[in-house]
């Protein structure tokens, strides 16, 4: 397997406010020879971060499939202080280009997917959506497309409506977002014909994203006459990720992903946040208290898992809530068919150079 980091964006081309010295990446993770797919991962985290859980264990996952996989580590704010709006899709945008352009340096075959995990499959649904909004001013990619062949949505966040999870759209678009932004990032609202085939999954009891965020966005693409498939499990939490015994261990692999909450929460305790408040700076300081922020933000937590049964818990644990998710994990085996299905786009441009972090 070959591993790599690269930036996205070039010297002065992303201006994010409260970036504090971070620039969007992906992690790649590659196989040496062959003819293979792509496939970019967005992890979720509420807008808020780029949770390690849904990273390199994803990534990992695929590539045993046989595709080549990128990570992607988009904008957010864990200050909640300066809305993202359009920055996370101009984000996965780039990705897309940025991995389209390097065929011939990554190997991919003939697709290019994205697959995302709650906030993260609002960022690939809304590239989704609106593919056509999307313009690059860099000349290296301004020809080149950015509408992926597919989408897997995990979870989703889709509307902005009565089945919203609040924070998410809070951070993405404030706390008064005007209509017009409402009615944009509301997924369902925007589907058109050339919204690109989906693959929606969710759990019926998901205790954090209500279960008809993926109903609302399977309806939109059936009346559009989008191709899709859309899974919905019986039991489970928000964020199950892969549920492996090593997604019940804890062991999620490099936390990478990570590295924009460390800069940013650093600078808030330096005082040199932006535009941060003080209830804010206070629930930071309770989050990530006396160790130094790098060290905090690597130690990532389960969501929804039951975390007081992980310490010093035998192995027998860990296998029997594999076990009881075996339904669920069984939806990567399912991507994996559908991706053979979806057909491809069109052809890519030639290879660019590369561009390390």
């Amino acid at each position: 397997m070959k591993q790599f980091c690269e930036s996205i964006w070039e010297a002065g081309e992303y201006t994010y406010a409260a970036a504090y010295g971070f620039v969007p990446n992906i992690h790649a993770y590659l196989h040496e020879d062959g003819t293979h797919d792509c496939l970019i991962v967005a992890p979720g985290g509420g807008y808020c971060m780029c949770v390690p859980q849904e990273g390199e264990l994803v990534a990992k996952a695929f590539y045993e499939q046989g595709l080549n996989v990128f990570v992607l580590t988009y904008t957010t704010d864990i200050t909640m202080s300066v809305p993202l709006r359009r920055q996370p899709l101009e984000d996965i945008a780039r990705a897309v280009r940025f991995v389209r352009s390097r065929a011939k340096a990554y190997a991919p075959g003939k697709k290019i997917f994205v697959c995302g995990f709650s906030a993260g499959a609002h960022v690939c649904g809304t590239l989704a959506v609106h593919h056509d909004d999307v313009a690059d001013k860099n000349p290296e990619y301004a020809g080149i497309s950015c509408r992926p062949d597919g989408a897997i949505l995990c979870y989703p966040v889709i509307t902005t409506g009565t089945y919203t999870h609040p924070s998410s759209v809070e951070a993405l678009i404030g706390k008064h977002p005007s209509d017009e932004e409402l009615t944009y990032f509301s997924l369902e609202k925007n589907v058109t014909d050339r919204t690109p085939p989906c693959f929606l999954w969710q759990t019926a009891t998901d205790d954090l994203v209500p279960v008809q965020n993926s109903y609302l966005f399977a309806r939109a693409l059936l009346e559009k006459g989008v191709p899709f498939a859309h899974y919905v499990f019986p039991t489970g939490f928000h964020g199950l990720s892969v549920p492996t015994e090593d997604f019940f261990r804890g062991n999620f692999g490099e936390p990478y992903t990570m590295e924009q909450v460390r800069r940013a929460v650093q600078a808030v305790k330096e005082g040199k946040g932006v535009n941060v408040s003080e209830r804010r700076r206070t629930e930071l300081a309770a989050q990530f208290p006396d160790t130094p922020a790098a060290d905090d933000a690597d130690k990532p937590a389960l969501s929804g898992a039951d975390k007081s049964a992980l310490s010093g818990a035998p192995d027998e644990f860990f296998h029997t809530k594999a076990e009881e998710y075996e339904d669920v994990r069984q939806w990567v085996s399912l991507a994996i068919l559908w991706m053979k299905k979806v057909p491809p786009s069109g052809k890519h441009p030639p290879h660019a150079p590369h561009k390390s972090c």
